[in-house]
Formats: C-alpha cells, sequence, structure tokens
C-alpha cells in the first residue's frame, strides 16, 4: 500500500519538477513540421538537474512501493530501462532505491540466451530483447524510460517482465504525449513525472 508523501516532500517535490521542467528545450518542428520536440539531454547536462531527477523519481517510488519486513513483500527489486533514453536514469534510479538494474535493448544487442518479443512501430515491426536470468521469477519490476507516446515499447518490456515470471508494478516516465492514449495498452499503473504535451 502507497504511502503518503509528507508535507515536506510533496514540497520538494514539486520545487524539484519545476527545475526539471524548467530545464527542458523546446524545438519546434523536429523531427518533421507539427511537431514540438522537447529535449531531456539538458538535464544530464548539469549534475544539478540530474540529481534533482533521480531525487524526484526516488521520492515517488519509495513512497508508492515502500519495502516491508513482512508480507506480502513490496518494495522494487528491479529496474528496467527501456533502451536508449532509459539507460540514462534507470541504473541511478536503482542504485537509489536498492533495487538491480536490468536493460531491455534492440534485438542483437545482449549476449547469451534472450527473451523476446516483438512490437510495432510506426513503420513495421522491431524486436526487444532481455537476458534470460537477469529477472528472477516473482520480482517486482519498475519499468522506466524518458516518454510515453504510442505505448509500443513500453507493452512489449511489460510482456518480457512478464515472461520471466515477474510482475511489472509501475511504469515510470519523465513525460507523456497524453493524446497519444499510450498507458491505455498498459496492465500495470503509469506514473508521469513531468506534464507533456496534450
Amino acid at each position: 500500500m502507497a504511502a503518503a508523501l509528507s508535507p515536506e516532500q510533496v514540497e520538494e517535490l514539486n520545487t524539484l519538477t519545476t527545475g526539471l521542467k524548467g530545464a527542458l528545450v523546446q524545438y519546434p518542428d523536429f523531427p518533421s513540421p507539427g511537431i514540438l520536440f522537447e529535449d531531456i539531454m539538458p538535464i544530464f547536462a548539469s549534475p544539478v538537474q540530474h540529481n534533482s531527477l533521480v531525487r524526484a523519481l526516488e521520492l515517488h517510488v519509495l513512497n508508492a512501493h515502500p519495502a516491508t519486513i513482512t508480507p506480502p513483500f513490496a518494495g522494487i527489486d528491479v529496474v528496467v530501462g527501456l533502451e536508449a533514453r532509459g539507460f540514462l536514469f534507470g541504473p541511478s534510479l536503482a542504485l537509489r532505491i536498492g533495487a538491480g538494474f536490468v536493460p531491455v535493448r534492440k534485438a542483437g544487442k545482449l549476449p547469451g540466451e534472450t527473451v523476446q518479443v516483438a512490437y510495432k512501430k510506426e513503420y513495421g515491426e522491431d524486436l526487444f530483447e532481455l537476458q534470460k536470468g537477469a529477472i528472477k521469477p516473482g520480482s517486482r519490476v519498475l519499468i522506466v524510460d524518458d516518454i510515453i507516446a504510442t505505448g509500443g515499447t513500453a507493452e512489449a518490456a511489460e510482456k518480457l517482465v512478464t515472461m520471466c515470471g515477474a510482475t511489472v508494478v509501475e511504469f515510470c516516465f519523465l513525460m507523456e504525449l497524453g493524446f497519444l492514449k499510450g498507458r491505455d495498452k498498459l496492465k500495470a499503473p503509469v506514473f508521469t513525472l513531468l506534464t507533456g504535451q496534450e
């Protein structure tokens, strides 16, 4: 059961998200006309903003999924980051909350035996993989990525985690293109840190 943020934590989270939103840089008509691209990379260029991002996510996760010492055990066992921007903050968040980190990559990038699932892209299909045995059965998994748009890659990652016998307890995104309704494809709850475009 999620714990409520204290008034001090709410204030801290509001301050952090305001600063993070201010760090984003917008590029109209990129990568094509009519698209307003929100660039998150300036966050990672600043140690202060990078730390703010990880702290904001840490506040959310530790309150939404507090660890318990009695059954049913809660908390997060594994953070799964999606290629490629989920790799930017997924490992740091995992370290902060005491979880492991496992990458989900496009096919052919991981050594050893993998589990694989196809997902639809704008033109055709692609494959996502994770290493077999990297996520233990029964693990509680948080999936992270920079943005949710159509939800195809997130849905594929959710399937991979389920194939490993683990449970996705939440998706965590920095931003969301709500008008594309990507969250409707996902079984687990979705948390978006920064308000996205409508």
